[in-house]
């Protein structure tokens, strides 16, 4: 092939917004224009002179279109040091002209990963992309000589830079660095994805090796910064907001639509996570004479959680369980706002409300308040996106903890009564609920209810009886009859006395402890029906 004085840049995208406009801009200045498949398709329909990547190859895209760009006819000139001699003079005598620009994007992996009902093994490898990362690669590699874009946001600005003249090595250095991070997110995807699907499930096991199959031997993360928070934790520190690349409009936290108020800040959305996660987790059909859930937290713990027959009737429980913490609280509820429930909520002081949908009217009432935030997630309810098992991970110094985390554990048919009154239906119904709360609240907790609505809580207490104290305090007269629920054995007959004195009627509790005998004899001498689930619910 005959060199030519003409500089080329090379087009290969899947997601093709822009790229006429942005092959078009690189025409007027003089580009040959290479390109692949369904790009050069579309480049050719809108009247563009394109080179077929074949025929700067000589081969033909094999095995529908799985390999095409793999050549030294294509890397040879990403990758070639015209700043080396040797590369420059190899080049020329190959007869591979250098390619100077490159437009390069990804298949969507994370798109095709979210796909419901999932993909099959096979048709989601489809989606994994072989050619466009190793262009994008050597791309960035060789960014000196190489201009790599992977978004199309930054085609105009490319180029405006190519008609200024010489694109500065600053520029070409964060354009490679946009390079590197696009296909760092991608891989990640792939990996998570695999694991998610391959690594094995959940089983009730303590043996080593069982646990270790369950989490990937190595531990990825891509996510991509929205935009920069106002401060962190306290405002000397500094924060920002990412999203994972599959995450859609609307349907997760961080993709919610904000509506009213200020900017949402550090710990709205910390808060608001919590609320999400105990609203997805009461949003079952366990209860379906009570389809209306309602959660009200306050850093980081719920301070009222109640399942009603209207939304109305679920938030008036809920909010009785601690109406003092509701003040400046964050509010999810799992059905779209009625006007009952937004006049409810009107004069009541609260940062954030969390809801599938706002029925007409409801968004004045509520956002006539000044800063107060709405919004909607189309998924705070567990029938439209189920809770599934996840990893989690903490920072600590010099690596990270990593853990599961799973869907309700607790297997009812299996708890054991372990006092001589046994549990009616309905208090074992307040008990299924008081632990789907407890899960959520920090410990050591504590979770009073009274039918399906708390009506006190003891969360985050270095003390069991402390926070049996609290929660005791919190429900008032409102304990006496009540299901008590704990994330923990009691390890002392201690915690049973203040139960009962604050008018506890029942337990639900793991059991565990080496004094469980003391523990139960203590429950019998009060009279009282305790439930042992052999499943403890620390979340720290």
């Amino acid at each position: 092939m005959e060199p030519t004085a003409r500089p080329r840049a090379l087009l290969s995208v899947y997601d093709k917004t822009g790229i006429i406009e942005f092959a078009k801009g690189l025409s007027d200045l003089g580009y040959e224009l290479v390109s692949t498949g369904g790009t050069a398709r579309k480049l050719r329909e809108a009247g563009l002179d394109v080179i077929g990547v074949s025929d700067v190859t000589g081969h033909p895209e094999i095995f529908d279109g799985r390999v095409k760009s793999l050549h030294p006819a294509i890397h040879g000139p990403l990758l070639c040091r015209l700043e080396k001699e040797d590369d420059a003079k190899g080049l020329d005598e190959l007869g591979y002209p250098m390619i100077e620009v490159v437009a390069c994007n990804l298949y969507p992996f994370s798109d095709a990963a979210a796909t419901k009902p999932p993909l099959d093994d096979l048709t989601l490898l489809e989606m994994v992309d072989i050619g466009g990362p190793t262009m994008v690669r050597a791309s960035a590699k060789n960014h000196r000589n190489v201009i790599i874009t992977c978004n199309p946001e930054d085609y105009s600005s490319v180029i405006s830079d190519l008609k200024s003249g010489a694109v500065t090595l600053e520029r070409r250095r964060e354009l490679a660095l946009k390079a590197y991070e696009h296909t760092a997110s991608y891989d990640t995807a792939i990996a998570n994805e695999l694991a998610n699907r391959w690594v094995g499930a959940p089983e009730d096991s303590d043996d080593t090796e069982e646990q270790t199959r369950r989490l990937p031997n190595t531990m990825t993360a891509a996510a991509f910064r929205m935009h920069t928070l106002r401060y962190g934790e306290n405002s000397h520190q500094a924060a920002a907001i990412y999203t994972d690349p599959g995450a859609a409009a609307g349907e997760t936290l961080v993709t919610a639509l904000v509506e009213g108020g200020k900017a949402m800040s550090y710990n709205n959305y910390s808060d608001a996570d919590a609320t999400l996660r105990l609203c997805r987790a009461l949003s079952t059909d366990e209860w379906p004479a009570t389809p209306h859930a309602c959660v009200i937290v306050k850093h980081n713990n719920p301070c009222g959680a109640a399942l009603g027959r209207t939304q109305l009737e679920a938030y008036e429980a809920a909010l009785a369980s601690d109406p003092e913490s509701a003040f400046g609280s964050i509010i999810c509820v799992n059905e779209p706002v009625t006007m009952d429930f937004a006049t409810a909520l009107a004069p009541l002081f609260l940062e954030v409300l969390m809801a599938p949908g706002y029925e007409e009217g409801t968004k004045e009432i509520l956002m006539a308040k000044k800063n107060r935030r709405i919004l909607t997630i189309t998924s705070p309810n567990d029938r439209l996106s189920p809770l599934g098992r996840k990893t989690v991970r903490k920072p600590i110094e010099g690596g990270w903890l990593v853990q599961t985390e799973e869907p309700p554990v607790i297997d009812w048919d299996k708890a054991k009564v372990v006092t001589e009154v046994a549990p009616t239906e309905d208090q074992i119904a307040s008990m299924k609920f008081a632990v789907r709360v407890c899960e959520q609240v920090k410990s050591n907790a504590i979770i009073m209810v009274q039918g399906l609505a708390t009506v006190g809580i003891g969360p985050g207490q270095t003390s069991r009886v402390e926070a049996v104290k609290i929660a005791a305090r919190r429900a008032g007269e409102r304990g006496i009859g009540c299901v008590l629920a704990s994330d923990a054995f009691f390890p002392f007959k201690d915690g049973i006395e203040q139960a009962a004195e604050a008018g506890a009627s029942s337990i639900v509790q793991p059991g565990g402890s080496i004094r469980d005998q003391e523990v139960i004899d203590e429950a019998n001498a009060r009279g009282m029906s305790m439930l042992f689930t052999s499943h403890r619910l620390f979340r720290h």
